[in-house]
Formats: C-alpha cells, sequence, structure tokens
C-alpha cells in the first residue's frame, strides 16, 4: 500500500510538493511544512527500518495515539512500508478506551504523545521524539514485499452501539480506492487536496493522503485551531481545487465566511461524507460559490462505493450511484435466504458483493461477526436503501435505526429531509422516543436558522405537507447543538436520553 502511494511519484517526480502542513494560516505561505516525493518516500523508508530495528516484526499492531501532526501521517505509512499493521487512533480518547483497544488489538507496539497517560501491555513504545527521530535513521530499506490479502491496517469503528470492534483491512485496500477517482474525486495529478479532518481519522487517512498519493497530487492538511475561518483563507492561498469536508463544516463556512472576499478561481468542487448532505445545503454552495459539492457513502468495513462526481449529474437527495467497477445490490432484509437483488424501487439491505477489493479482511479476533454480516457472496452492513429506476441509490438509514410509527416502519432519515427543507431549520435529529410505558412517537430535535423564531407549529404544518399522517412527528425539540461523534456522525440515541432527562 505504501509503495503504490509513494513510488512511482517518487521516481518520475522527485521534487513536486507532495504534502504540506499548515499549522499557522496567518503565516507566509513558505513557512509551511512542505514534503516533496522525494523526501516522503525516503522518510517513510527510513521510518520502516527504525520500526523493524526497535523490534517490531511484519505483522505486529502497533497503536498510534499522537497529535495532528505530519509525524502521524509518516508513521502510519512507515508501517505499512516495514509490513507492520498501523493502528490509527484517535487523540480524544480517554485513558480506558485507549486501553481497551491495545488489548483487544493485542498491539505489541505504541506510539503516544507525552501528554497521554501509556496504557499498559505494550512491550514496545515510542515517545512523540521518537517518532520525530525515526525519519533520519540510520538505515533505510526498501518497502515491504507484502501480498495483496496481507493485512494492512486496523480501524476500529465508533462504537455507538456495545464495544468498538476492530475492522482489518488487507494491503488491496488502497487499490480498491480507484473506483473513487473518477468515481466521487474526478481527481488528477495537478490538484491540490485541502482535507479538513484530523490524521486519526480514516477518511483522511483515505482521500487526505493515500488518494492524492497515488495519484501523484498534492495534499494540503491543517494542525492549528479549527476557526472556520481558516478554511476560505486556505483555499485561496495553496489554490486548493479540491476541498474535502463533512456537511456540517460547509453549512458553518456558509454562515460565517464571506466567500466573496476569497479568489476560489482555482476550486473545482468540494467532498463530502461522514452524513447526509441535504439539498438545501447544496443549493446555498452552489449560490455562493459556483461549484458543487459531491456526495459519497461508505463505512469502516469498505470505505465509500457510492457517490456522485463531475462525470455524472446529482439528484439531490441521493448520496449517487455505485462507483464504476462495484457490485452494489439490495437485498430483501426479511427474507436472509434470497439473495437475489431487489428490483428498482424496493428497499432492502445494502450489500457489497465480497469480491470488492476495498472490502475487509474481517472483523479483528470476532469470527461471529463475520458470519453475521456475510449473506454468501455479499456483505450485509445494515444500511436500508433502494435504487431508483435510474440507478441513484437512496439511502433509508440503519436497520437498528428504523422507526416504528403506527405499525409502519420509518427512516429517520426521511422524516428529516422533510424537515429540513423548512426555512427556519439549519440542523435535525429524527428518532423514535417513549412517551409512555406503551407508547412512542417520533421526536424532532432542530436547531433553528434564527432562534428568535423558533415554532413547533410551523414545523409541524410543513411535515404535513410533505408527509404522510404516520410519519410525521408528534414531539419538536429545539436545542442549541446535535450530537455528534468524532467523524461527524448523528448520534441519535444520545437524542433519547436528552429527551428523557427534559421529562424528568
Amino acid at each position: 500500500m505504501a509503495r503504490y502511494c509513494l513510488e512511482t511519484s517518487a521516481a518520475e517526480d522527485p521534487d513536486k510538493i507532495a504534502m504540506i502542513v499548515v499549522q499557522d494560516e496567518k503565516a507566509p505561505k513558505n513557512a509551511a511544512e512542505q514534503w516533496t516525493y522525494a523526501q516522503l518516500d525516503e522518510a517513510v523508508r527510513r521510518t520502516a527500518a527504525a520500526l523493524l530495528d526497535k523490534g517490531l516484526k511484519p505483522g505486529d499492531r502497533l497503536m498510534i495515539r499522537l497529535q495532528n501532526t505530519s509525524s502521524y501521517a509518516l508513521l502510519f505509512f512507515g508501517a505499512l512500508a516495514a509490513g507492520i499493521v498501523p493502528l490509527p487512533a484517535s487523540s480524544q480518547l480517554t485513558a480506558e478506551e485507549a486501553e481497551f483497544l491495545l488489548k483487544d488489538s493485542g498491539a505489541r507496539g505504541i506510539a503516544i504523545a507525552d501528554e497521554f497517560d501509556m496504557p499498559t501491555g505494550a512491550a514496545v513504545r515510542f515517545s512523540s521524539m521518537d517518532v520525530e527521530a525515526m525519519i533520519s535513521h540510520s538505515r533505510i530499506i526498501d518497502y515491504a514485499d507484502t501480498e495483496a490479502d496481507d493485512p494492512g491496517y486496523l480501524v476500529y469503528t465508533s462504537g455507538t452501539s456495545g464495544t468498538p470492534k476492530g475492522v482489518l483491512h488487507a494491503h488491496r485496500a488502497a487499490w480498491g480506492r480507484r473506483p473513487m477517482y473518477k468515481g466521487w474525486y474526478g481527481i488528477r495529478s495537478d490538484d491540490v487536496v485541502l482535507h479538513a479532518g484530523a490524521f486519526n481519522w480514516t477518511y483522511t487517512l483515505g482521500v487526505g493522503l493515500t488518494d492524492p498519493w497515488a495519484n501523484g497530487a498534492t495534499t494540503v492538511l491543517f494542525t492549528g485551531e479549527k476557526d472556520v475561518q481558516v478554511w476560505p483563507l486556505l483555499l485561496e492561498r495553496y489554490k486548493a481545487t479540491l476541498l474535502a469536508a463533512v456537511p456540517s463544516l460547509y453549512r458553518q463556512i456558509l454562515k460565517y465566511c464571506d466567500l466573496s472576499a476569497v479568489d476560489l478561481q482555482m476550486f473545482r468542487h468540494g467532498l463530502t461524507a461522514g452524513e447526509a448532505l441535504s439539498p438545501t445545503l447544496l443549493q446555498g454552495w452552489r449560490q455562493a460559490t459556483g461549484t458543487n459539492l459531491y456526495e459519497a457513502l461508505g463505512m469502516s468495513e469498505c470505505s465509500t462505493y457510492i457517490s456522485t462526481g463531475p462525470s455524472m449529474g446529482i439528484r439531490e437527495g441521493s448520496p449517487g450511484k455505485p462507483q464504476p467497477g462495484r457490485a452494489i445490490a439490495i437485498l430483501d432484509a426479511e427474507d436472509i435466504d434470497n439473495n437475489r437483488p431487489l428490483p428498482p424501487e424496493q428497499t432492502g439491505l445494502l450489500a457489497i458483493h465480497r469480491s470488492d477489493p476495498g472490502l475487509m479482511l474481517g472483523y479483528w479476533n470476532r469470527p461471529e461477526e463475520d458470519g453475521n454480516v456475510y449473506r454468501r457472496d455479499w456483505f450485509v452492513g445494515g444500511d436500508l436503501a433502494r435504487f431508483d429506476q435510474d440507478g441513484y441509490l437512496w439511502y433509508e438509514g440503519r436497520a437498528d435505526d428504523v422507526m416504528n410509527a403506527m405499525g409502519y416502519r420509518v427512516s429517520p432519515l426521511e422524516v428529516e429531509a422533510a424537515i429540513a427543507s423548512h426555512a427556519n431549520v439549519a440542523e435535525v435529529g429524527v428518532c423514535e422516543i417513549q412517551v409512555r410505558s406503551d407508547v412512542s412517537v417520533i421526536a424532532a430535535f432542530i436547531v433553528p436558522a434564527n432562534p428568535d423564531e423558533a415554532d413547533a407549529a410551523s414545523i409541524l404544518s410543513h411535515t404535513a405537507d410533505h408527509l404522510a399522517t404516520y410519519k410525521q412527528p408528534r414531539e419538536v425539540v429545539f436545542v442549541e447543538t446535535l450530537p455528534r461523534s468524532s467523524n461527524g456522525k448523528l448520534l441519535r440515541r444520545e437524542l433519547v436520553v436528552a429527551f428523557a432527562k427534559t421529562r424528568g
């Protein structure tokens, strides 16, 4: 995977800038940390040698819990180059959460920033200074001669239900991202990709590093304070052509930034994933910038596989079509023995064929989980969706998010989409809440665009115009923010807890 991303460009265009890391957006442009492809190639292979010389072996797991600096990226790819399996972890984890990941993964090594408590159990430990020294290690090696199905890296799901579980990806995962190049990004070697995420996030490791480098492009990452005002300034200063972020950041940029004050002539379009892109946000972005936002739908087990891109039309409310080359189907959610794809307009479980090279090797040390997600040749992750007659996918939420309203199955996303079109709705989250021991209703938690004009009656009247009676919320709760994970996903269960507290 590391060879695939770096070797070709290091040989053919060694002096091209591959990565720019910005700590202070107000500092001169030449003050930013810059890495050419030749420098990256050498640093990664020296880091690989250092890891092996310190006692780690190919196949060992290495947990990485560093701050958001270039050292994180170099160590991640250095581990891959050595045949060691990196486990990218968030700097926001509690000590208890970090201890669980280290123990569950069986990691022999851990790289951890000095300000964090050192978990017990790792045989080989690296400080931030140790990691920084690796890039100038005395020995340099060639990239490990790994096979396509050899373990590449290990990520853990967010754990919004139960304990986190490890998702083990093979080195072929990088090759499995190729359908995104045209099906989502429209990426070119002359692109400058600005990514708004932290290094530990797989969205950043994939979209912000792996794919730009595999295409010989330049990536820009910001590691300073996340003031929303910095993003337009970075787009202008570094002449970024693509921006990758979650929809909530695009929404904040539109709300708090004057985009007419920056030069965006080089900017082609934005990429969005992690949560649904609302038609209202898409329209607002188009009006403000004259460019599109291209959405993608994915999951930890396969990254993105449904998307819109420059070569296809956008159908508002849909994340797009299967990326070229992927085998995607909708399977019957009730008849688990029926593995024939459902026809258009029928809702079922979204499935990916097990031959997809981007699909995980399996869940780490959880064979029972592997058995639960495969239906013969199809991986079924629990997402509900349908295809329309033109092949666009309409996401209907998670199977375990589906609400039961008056005996009907209702997707919260359908209700959220209807409410989001109200003029005074900035964000909305919908879930099923229990108002009595035997009565559950649909509740809408709304962040109003103008709090002074928040009016529940207006919201209910609006939804009555767009939804069948059984789909309409019975409770409207105005809130300042919606609970989200560090990756921007709406935490519906926290809405249920919050509602219970308001009712004593």
